[in-house]
């Protein structure tokens, strides 16, 4: 198997060891009260510091970004000097970190946000999804998510802010960097695909305007941080949590374009992994390649071979594995010395303690 995997690439003002990325995945460890990263979790990430990049889980950026209990958040100063404790414990071992920002808009329940009316895009339920609240047990206790109200144009204004401040206080608390969560049916997907997307102003209607609402907070984001320190994920094929574009690669292709504006460090695509999942159409990666100049990188479904494949292709520059990362800390070094993966263990993901996040064992302690 071709080693490209294992080519150093650069990313802003960082030579990277490798083009392994973890992506972002939510674990809902943080302390309570007021969802404080915390020593667990930085053992957690200094573990799984072998990878070339990683990418926190998503973290808040206010109250009312919380979409499910015990997440992290980035916007008071005990959640800024409690991330201090992971991407020192990352930096100490030569690795290098950004924080997914996180608002997920509609995808949540008033319990999660101090009993407020999530907000959206549009006034629209998202159908069939549920999130987990605190229900005072160990176990996520899973509910419905409410229906939203449409944001005004001060709601917009405002989170555009919160947005700008969370990327300052990630450089505050250590991070290399920030993803912006554009993915997966969280609040500024609730604004790009139509049919969550219902507004008559210019958030919505045109694709120019549906991606309106994200390029401010880009810039924004850039203004505050610089464009070397700014990535963007986004879910072009994705239903997750309600949210369907009706022409897709029209859509995501033109935010590609739009984001190779800004300069942005990297793109990040999560391509959607359950099972009997359809693939990325072929042409829509080489048409984002040829729209997209930054560092780009693809997340889903991918083992050591079809990963470099994609690399080698020249349609990714880098590639996330989420799940092998959970029970395989040392994920580089098992996929370059072609050690067998272990198993994760579902039932440990979301909530709890050390069990199911930072036990597993590398391969030369098993």
């Amino acid at each position: 198997m071709s080693n490209i995997l294992f080519e150093k690439v650069t990313l802003g003002q960082h030579q990277l060891a490798n083009r392994i990325v973890l992506p972002p995945m939510t674990r809902s460890r943080a302390s309570q009260p007021g969802n404080v990263a915390n020593a667990m979790m930085a053992k957690y990430y200094a573990q799984r510091a072998e990878a070339g990049l990683i990418v926190s889980e998503g973290t808040q950026i206010s109250a009312m970004g919380q979409g499910y209990a015990w997440t992290p958040g980035i916007y008071t100063q005990a959640q800024i000097d409690g991330w201090k404790l992971t991407t020192d414990a990352v930096h100490e071992k030569g690795g290098v970190i950004f924080a997914q920002l996180w608002h997920v808009g509609r995808v949540t329940h008033p319990d999660n946000i101090g009993g407020q009316q999530p907000i959206s895009s549009s006034a629209l339920k998202a159908e069939n999804v549920k999130v987990f609240i605190d229900n005072g047990t160990q176990e996520p206790g899973f509910v419905d998510v409410a229906e939203p109200r449409a944001m005004s144009k001060d709601d917009i204004n405002m989170v555009v802010e919160q947005y700008r401040q969370a990327a300052i206080n990630a450089i505050e608390a250590g991070f290399d960097g920030i993803e912006l969560h554009a993915a997966n049916g969280y609040l500024i997907n609730q604004f790009i695909d139509s049919e969550a997307n219902k507004r008559t102003d210019e958030y919505g209607g045109s694709i120019e305007n549906r991606l309106r609402f994200m390029s401010e907070v880009v810039a924004a984001m850039i203004d505050a941080i610089g464009a070397d320190r700014v990535g963007v994920r986004l879910a072009p094929f994705t239903s997750l949590n309600g949210t369907v574009d009706a022409t897709p690669v029209e859509t995501y292709v033109a935010a590609g374009k739009m984001l190779n504006q800004h300069k942005i460090v990297y793109l990040h695509i999560a391509e959607v992994d359950w099972e009997d999942a359809p693939d990325t159409p072929e042409q829509f990666k080489v048409d984002l390649r040829n729209a997209f100049e930054g560092v780009l990188i693809y997340a889903g479904k991918y083992d050591a071979e079809k990963a470099c494949t994609m690399i080698e292709q020249g349609l990714a520059d880098m590639i996330g594995f989420g799940r092998p990362f959970v029970a395989n800390p040392d994920l580089p070094s098992r996929i370059q010395h072609g050690y067998p993966l272990a198993k994760h263990d579902p039932a440990t993901l979301f909530g709890g303690d050390d069990k199911g996040l930072t036990d597993y064992p590398t391969y030369t302690q098993a």
